[in-house]
């Protein structure tokens, strides 16, 4: 398993959805996750420290756990199938339950516990984000193919802010 970060929330362009991008902690690979408009309002609002007048839904099930006596440890992300991300939350006691990845991402936030993803999973969606200054000259199709996704993904992060996500 590979540790990550969260890097912020950001808004695709021009098709406006939402995505939280990761980061290995120890690595250059980042991980762009495409999630629901309400995640990434829920991951955004933890970013930035904000607490709503009354709970939101992942507020609600952290402050449901640590009643029952119990907390989230660890996040881990552990495969993507057809562009969808699943997860797990790891308890203290050992206990393991399914999540989607937006989820547990905005659960990890409040719970302040580390988030993890699979080698494979980030093998697999992993991709780095080269400087500007980098020239990008490859040699193979896969190599242009795979700068010019870099070139497409740095463009819509580039003016995106989490206050995108405002009413």
């Amino acid at each position: 398993m590979i540790q990550v970060q969260i890097v912020g929330v950001r808004i695709e362009m021009p098709s406006n959805q939402p995505l939280v991008l990761l980061k290995e902690r120890l690595g250059d690979r980042h991980i762009p996750i495409w999630i629901g408009a309400s995640e990434a309002t829920a991951i955004a609002l933890a970013e930035q420290g904000v607490v709503s007048p009354r709970p939101l839904t992942h507020d609600l099930l952290c402050a449901v756990v640590i009643a029952l006596g119990h907390r989230v440890v660890r996040v881990n992300l552990t495969r993507v199938e057809d562009g969808v991300f699943f997860a797990e939350l790891v308890f203290d006691d050992g206990t393991i339950v399914g999540s989607r990845a937006s989820d547990a991402i905005a659960v990890a936030q409040r719970a302040d516990c580390s988030i993890w993803a699979s080698e494979s999973l980030v093998e697999e969606a992993g991709v780095i984000i080269a400087d500007h200054d980098e020239d990008s000259a490859g040699d193979s199709r896969d190599d242009e193919a795979k700068e010019r996704e870099v070139r497409q993904f740095r463009e819509f992060l580039n003016d995106v802010e989490p206050e995108d996500f405002e009413k």
